[in-house]
């Protein structure tokens, strides 16, 4: 029997659940009050929204901003360009809902053959952990945070003028790492450690997306 493509597993996650479709309802929303109101704060929302791959879309030379005769081409790549990042953001909501009963299964045996003390609290650590660190995307997406929480620190510590070197950090945790800004501290360390644990969190989920992903090929179609 043909395997089940990709782009099909990536759909299905992304719709066949109901935190999917409502994540996806909700930017919907957002991208229909960015038209009616394009000039107040709710503008923002689609991009945050879809963050931490739409705001990959600051480093291209082109956009909504764009004028001239590429406008419209600009801004249809970018509309295109959110909808995927919707769609992956969608498929990670999907993945974590519909968790592999199998995993699941080997978690709780492992818990379970945990001695009672604070051995099984690092079990279930180390079991919640897991997707952050056994699958290559959500290893490349740590070493992204690693790389941006060293250019951070490096800028802040060593550099007479960091800029925005914080901005990166931010950018490659969104959203999660937007609760940096709660912070009662301005100190460097603490904005990096808030950051490196929502990275972490990002990872967890990128990792259930990955596992998700592998199992649908593992499976024929039927």
């Amino acid at each position: 029997m043909p395997q089940t493509s990709l782009p099909r597993r990536l759909l299905a996650l992304a719709t066949d659940n109901w935190p999917a479709r409502t994540y996806l309802t909700v930017v919907g929303v957002s991208v229909a009050a960015m038209f009616v109101a394009p000039e107040s704060p709710v503008a923002a929302g689609p991009l945050i929204l879809t963050a931490p791959l739409s705001l990959l879309s600051v480093v291209l030379p082109f956009g909504p901003g764009t004028e001239g005769p590429l406008q419209a081409l600009a801004f249809g790549s970018w509309t295109v360009w959110l909808l995927l990042c919707a769609l992956v953001n969608a498929a990670v909501l999907g993945a974590l809902a519909k968790r592999s009963p199998t995993t699941t299964t080997t978690a709780q045996r492992r818990t379970a053959s945990a001695p009672p003390t604070h051995t099984r609290t690092l079990a279930r650590l180390r079991t919640l952990l897991a997707p952050a660190v056994d699958n290559w995307p959500a290893r490349a997406y740590l070493a992204m945070v690693a790389a941006s929480l060293v250019f951070f620190l490096c800028a802040d510590y060593i550099l007479a003028d960091p800029t925005f070197a914080a901005l990166w950090p931010l950018m490659v945790t969104a959203p999660t790492g937007f609760l940096a800004f709660l912070l009662p501290t301005s100190s460097p360390l603490a904005f990096a450690a808030t950051t490196a644990l929502c990275g972490l969190a990002n990872a967890v989920l990128l990792g259930h997306l990955a596992h998700r992903l592998r199992a649908g090929e593992a499976h024929p179609a039927t």
